[in-house]
């Protein structure tokens, strides 16, 4: 394993968005998971949870077992396909059109600034942590999953490991979930 790694949570039912692929959706002419991707330049390996998208080279895929056991369980299916050691791995929903390097950048800086933290978050105006777009000591994280993953929430095991808040500084800690946020990003990015 190298330094940094990747694990990008990209299945999920896009309910409030009829059912789309989300990650797949357009944004400046990109799709979602290839703007969260090229943000994760420089990772390796790169572990997508969900469907296999063909269009989609250059990472390992994988699922939760069963499907449809929510971000907690696509999480544990993720870094069981990292190897050992004490990695750094982004843990990233794939659904940020703003995400950049820069972020993972400056997540991993407070990471090694902090060596007792389990791991950096993106923080939004006000301080809520956007569990979804951190950065990880995968050991801490492996030693923090409890043995049931399905349908628990992530925030109780990441809050856990006392992360590092990272201020957001642009709407890098936006996300898709709505029309509206698909068409505020689509206008974000003319």
């Amino acid at each position: 394993m190298a330094d940094f790694a990747a694990v990008v949570l990209a299945g999920g039912r896009a309910s409030r968005l009829g059912g789309v692929d989300k990650v797949m959706l357009p944004v400046g002419g990109r799709s979602l998971l290839d703007r969260t991707l090229e943000a994760l330049r420089g990772a390796d390996p790169v572990v997508v949870v969900g469907p296999r998208r063909p269009e989609v080279p250059g990472v390992r895929w994988t699922v939760e077992e069963p499907a449809g056991g929510g971000p907690l369980a696509a999480v544990d299916a993720g870094l069981r396909c990292l190897g050992p050691g004490d990695a750094v791995v982004a843990i990233l929903a794939g659904d940020h059109p703003h995400l950049t390097r820069d972020t993972l950048d400056r997540l991993r800086e407070a990471l090694r600034r902090d060596p007792e933290a389990g791991g950096a978050v993106l923080a939004e105006p006000g301080g809520r942590p956007q569990w979804l777009l951190g950065v990880w000591r995968v050991r801490a994280l492996r030693e923090a999953m409890p043995a049931e993953v399905r349908n628990r929430p992530v925030r109780a095991v990441f809050d856990a490991l006392d992360p590092v808040r990272v201020p957001a500084t642009t709407a890098e800690v936006s996300d898709v979930d709505t029309q509206d946020d698909l068409d505020r990003a689509r206008s974000a990015d003319r």
